[in-house]
């Protein structure tokens, strides 16, 4: 482990554990690098999902019970 790697102790379900170790067996990778990997990739989908969000903030917005009498009004429901 080098220096600019952190520890930490992180309890997983015994099922997902058994998982973890299979693939990384069969991958021939670590536990950590699963690991790693899999946060990096959660974090990402945030930030994709935090921008999203940003680009759509000017919007109109509709309430569901304004949703609903416009699927009516134009025979949709």
């Amino acid at each position: 482990m080098s220096e600019a790697q952190k520890r930490s102790t992180v309890y997983f379900d015994p099922q997902l554990h058994a998982a973890l170790r299979l693939k990384a067996a069969h991958t021939q990778r670590s536990l950590s690098d699963l690991v790693n990997e899999a946060v990096r990739a959660a974090l990402a989908e945030d930030q994709e999902d935090l921008a999203s969000f940003a680009d759509r903030v000017a919007e109109p917005t509709m309430s569901y019970e304004a949703l609903l009498d416009d699927l009516k009004a134009h025979g949709k429901i």
